[in-house]
């Protein structure tokens, strides 16, 4: 607990995150990896048959591609990077740690991925007759390379924050990179890349005008054989990656598809999904034999039913991690598993190097209750937004609160929500998050994040001569060696 706490209290930080990773991951798979393969074998098909038509409209899907991918794609990116940071400093240092060389080789292999994608488009109509063009396949090809090996470092990356394997005992990056989820989802998001560059390239093909109708028809085949080859081997891959998630994650899938609110439609959502996916072998199957049948709303529609069970996919592998945000090794309030018992019997205040207190007193226990909040409950809560936390007390409990009893809960809630964390803290500090929590109740507050009240001043550092207490630009030099010294405590 030794950073300053970001926390948005309305929309909440989970949702932050979210917001930004899904976009980037629909980006991403479609166009960032599964989409370059697909273009350089429209590529060669047009060169194999001197279709000129052909090869421009290769063209044309790679300019809309480099447009997408350089602009949103490159800002979700670094907005996934930015995001995290801020609301799970703790986790992504401890990722970095593990992953550190991994993160560097994607970095360079990114920085060649960009390069190639400007080399692929820029050297298109240069490139044009014999062994340049091949050449240029050559390049998409690479490209295509490239852009899979990006994805198969990340992959290895989520698949740690979802079974850490034998990373414990060998502690090296071979056993954390070759974790028990690794090549099944690596296989699956492979597959389902490929798959959906089908798709984004059917609504291209939709958007062809009636007067190029031979070129549409042509498209509409050779796309409708790609994805249709495509859509078993996701399949195969998506059992593949179901059987090695873990039986407790497997539990939390019907939760993690509909929420609380409607976990009693998760069949309708399974059905949901069953019947996207046939209705997009249908047309894959209707295109490939029989392309004049298909109409356009055909073409258009499987894009946005495809990356809406792509966004659907990502929320539920994001919440049955809970209550890890690295499964086994730390919770998603960024309390590590070996230190919760610890903090239970000693207390978290102490330990917290942005807490306004260290010890709970019937003087400061709302004070000690809302920093208890901050740092135990504000990852996934906020006071009445998103996942507040009011609203699902009161629903628990109805308008009184008895607080003997929300105290045992506290202590005792992961036992009978599986999803939760183990409270890290003892007795009493769990009393003064309760009676923070009936105050709130009562007098309903916004909590301001450290981004807008500032950074309090860390505990153990001596506090210059100011009313404020915070740091600024006259004392943050002075508390800086703490900080660091807190910050690779919390590293190690």
């Amino acid at each position: 607990m030794d950073f300053p706490i970001f926390h948005l209290d309305g929309m909440g930080n989970r949702m932050l995150i979210a917001i930004i990773a899904i976009i980037h991951v629909m980006i991403n798979h479609p166009l960032a990896v599964g989409i370059y393969p697909l273009i350089t074998l429209l590529e060669w098909r047009g060169k194999k048959q001197n279709n000129e038509e052909l090869d421009q409209f290769a063209k044309r899907i790679t300019f809309v591609v480099f447009l997408i991918t350089t602009s949103l794609g490159a800002l979700t990116g670094v907005g996934i990077w930015l995001s995290t940071s801020l609301v799970a400093p703790f986790a992504i240092g401890s990722l970095i740690r593990v992953f550190f060389w991994g993160w560097f080789a994607e970095w360079l292999v990114f920085i060649t991925e960009v390069i190639l994608i400007l080399i692929y488009y820029m050297t298109w109509d240069r490139w044009k007759e014999g062994r340049a063009k091949s050449w240029h396949i050559g390049v998409g090809v690479t490209l295509s390379i490239m852009s899979w090996a990006t994805m198969a470092i990340i992959v290895a990356i989520l698949g740690f924050m979802m079974s850490i394997g034998a990373w414990k005992e060998g502690s090296s990056l071979l056993t954390a990179v070759f974790n028990p989820i690794y090549l099944p989802q690596l296989a699956f998001r492979t597959t389902l890349a490929l798959a959906t560059a089908g798709l984004f390239t059917w609504f291209l093909i939709g958007l062809i005008p009636k007067s190029q109708q031979e070129l549409r028809l042509q498209m509409t085949r050779l796309v409708s054989g790609w994805t249709l080859f495509w859509l078993p081997f996701w399949g195969l891959a998506s059992w593949w990656y179901m059987s090695v998630v873990p039986e407790a994650m497997k539990g939390l899938i019907p939760l993690g598809m509909m929420t609380q609110k409607f976990i009693t439609w998760q069949h309708a959502m399974l059905w949901a999904s069953v019947g996207v996916i046939s209705f997009i072998a249908v047309v894959a199957a209707a295109g490939l034999f029989k392309p004049k049948w298909v109409p356009r709303v055909a073409l258009l529609a499987p894009f946005f039913l495809g990356i809406a069970l792509l966004g659907h996919f990502e929320r539920v592998r994001e919440f049955i991690r809970k209550p890890y945000v690295i499964a086994g090794f730390m919770y998603s309030n960024g309390v590590r598993v070996d230190e919760v018992e610890f903090y239970r019997q000693n207390g978290i205040l102490p330990y917290s190097t942005y807490s306004s207190v260290t010890k709970v007193t019937d003087d400061n226990k709302l004070v000690a209750g809302k920093d208890l909040f901050v740092i135990s409950c504000s990852r996934c809560h906020t006071t009445a937004g998103m996942n507040g936390i009011d609203a699902k007390l009161t629903k628990l409990y109805g308008e009184q609160w008895d607080e003997a009893q929300m105290t045992a809960f506290v202590r005792g809630m992961h036992l009978s929500h599986p999803y939760m964390p183990p409270f890290p803290g003892t007795e009493q500090e769990a009393a003064a998050l309760v009676a923070y929590l009936v105050d709130l109740h009562e007098n309903p507050a916004v909590i301001e994040g450290a981004q807008e009240v500032g950074i309090p001043h860390p505990i153990g550092v001596a506090k210059p001569d100011q009313p404020t207490g915070r740091l600024d630009d006259g004392n943050v030099a002075a508390a800086l060696p703490e900080i660091l010294k807190q910050a690779e405590r919390t590293l190690d």
